[in-house]
């Protein structure tokens, strides 16, 4: 399907929907466990042992600065063990920060509980890499960041090569880096120019992600990555993305002590959760 023919829907929509046709009736069985609302990441277990997490937008939700707003910014808390898993994904429209944050973390894992399933076979998944780990960017390329992807842009200034970096907030971003920035409102002056994209899976939470790949050369490579990315890839692939870094939980009560204890990817990469990549499969 041409990716312009996507306009108008939404990559989790459509990803929450393959999801629940891959499931079927066997979605209902299954129910929320724990949810934890964590400094850096956002996790939620479900019944049958599958766990996902989202990135929590801290900086999405400056009015839940005092007892009053924080409820009204989360009024479920205390009430969601037992809920059904498949109304979490009732929020993934949801204007609210932390509700659609949950909602997406719900969405990895019940993904997560297709691949346990076997249900994702028309895809390849390597496990324990990096999506960048067989991919040669050259000099003379132009290689277009979205968000502070700190490994990336180290790689890129290590290899002495072109890139721009897109950016709600400069400053995440170092001095040296400075000279690379662009606000995100003139992406449309650097994205048709890339060779190569590098998306952090924030953009799913701020609804900004297809608009991005809508703007993306046909014959770019694009790389979707991080945790908050471990959805069914399929409606990513459909509008350009040509690979997915994200993780598979193995032990989602393990993952969600550490993010309750204001943990990140330094903590639980390798011991709770491991790092994926995630390609269409080459037709023979």
């Amino acid at each position: 399907m041409d990716k312009d023919q996507k306009n108008g829907t939404s990559i989790l929509a459509e990803s929450a929907q393959k999801v629940l046709e891959l499931l079927g009736e066997e979605v209902k069985t299954i129910s929320v466990e724990r949810v934890v609302l964590g400094l850096f990441f956002t996790g939620v277990s479900l019944s049958d042992g599958s766990g996902g997490i989202c990135f929590t937008p801290i900086k999405m939700i400056p009015d839940a600065v005092c007892c009053p707003s924080s409820a009204k910014a989360m009024p479920n808390s205390g009430r969601m063990r037992g809920k059904p898993a498949v109304e979490l994904l009732d929020d993934l429209d949801s204007e609210n920060p932390l509700k659609k944050t949950i909602a997406i973390a719900g969405l990895n894992a019940l993904t997560e509980r297709c691949w346990r399933r076997g249900l994702m076979n028309e895809f390849e998944l390597i496990m324990d890499a990096d999506p960048l780990d067989d991919v040669e960017i050259p000099a003379g390329s132009f290689t277009v960041i979205v968000g502070a992807l700190l490994p990336y842009i180290k790689m890129l200034k290590k290899n002495q090569l072109d890139y721009a970096i897109l950016e709600l907030d400069p400053r995440t971003l170092r001095e040296e880096e400075l000279p690379h920035f662009v606000p995100v409102e003139r992406q449309s002056d650097v994205i048709p120019k890339a060779n190569f994209l590098l998306i952090t899976g924030t953009t799913l939470l701020t609804d900004s992600l297809e608009a991005i790949l809508a703007l993306c050369k046909p014959s770019a490579e694009v790389i979707v990555v991080g945790p908050t990315a471990s959805i069914h890839p399929q409606a990513l692939f459909e509008r350009g993305a040509t690979r997915l870094g994200g993780i598979r939980v193995s032990d989602a009560d393990g993952l969600l002590d550490i993010l309750c204890e204001g943990g990140s990817g330094y903590h639980f990469y390798g011991k709770f959760a491991h790092k994926s990549v995630i390609r269409c499969k080459k037709s023979s």
